[in-house]
């Protein structure tokens, strides 16, 4: 009993972490807008406001692209993540189907990864575990969260061949179009429901 106590206090604390933070947070996850929260101290270099910014801040580049300068074929597909733009781009095998999505990009460069991957695993109604550096930086994180409204993975997750890398979900909207996450790419709910219905395991990924 002690023991389940002691983690329902840290998971409560971690949440409320959240909150504080931003004192209007309540409304949010906590927990999945936690990193967001914490470190976009890490863009005032470039002239983003200390505390989270307004929705204006939220900038993703709606042009759309062809697939032939960055893929050879669309052999089970193929997701397109342009960093930079912070859009996703997917092609259908087939090239009947072409979506472009807003998502949320990595808090800084040493968080991002480029370069090509795959499709591994899908799931619906994620859990999600933080990593290893993540528990550094935030030892008062849980070690799991269920999947549900505070999990920072969403509705859905497709897992890539790089470790801890994820192309997901998000329940707190205002990550979209912001760097934001630490080394994922996010989607709205709605979107990463699209995507998934349309992806398979062995889709194509290239970040850029």
């Amino acid at each position: 009993m002690a023991g389940k106590s002691d983690k329902d206090l840290s998971r409560r604390g971690f949440l409320a972490a959240g909150a504080a933070a931003l004192g209007s947070a309540a409304a949010a996850p906590a927990l999945a807008q936690d990193a967001f929260e914490q470190l976009e101290r890490l863009e005032t270099s470039e002239g983003v406001w200390q505390v989270p910014p307004p929705a204006k801040r939220n900038i993703s580049s709606f042009r759309t692209l062809s697939w032939e300068p960055y893929f050879s074929n669309l052999r089970n597909g193929a997701i397109l993540v342009d960093t930079q733009s912070r859009a996703l781009h997917y092609w259908s095998e087939d090239k009947s189907i072409y979506r472009l999505y807003p998502t949320s990009v990595p808090l800084s460069e040493e968080m991002t990864r480029r370069g090509r991957t795959s499709v591994i695993r899908m799931v619906e109604g994620p859990d999600w575990r933080p990593t290893p550096s993540m528990k550094r930086r935030n030892p008062e994180w849980p070690d799991y969260v269920p999947p549900g409204p505070d999990n920072p993975l969403g509705t859905h997750a497709l897992y890539l061949s790089w470790q801890y890398y994820r192309i997901h979900g998000t329940h707190d909207t205002r990550k979209i179009g912001r760097r934001s996450s630490n080394g994922c790419i996010g989607l709205y709910n709605d979107h990463i429901s699209q995507l998934y219905a349309l992806t398979k395991v062995g889709t194509q990924v290239l970040l850029i």
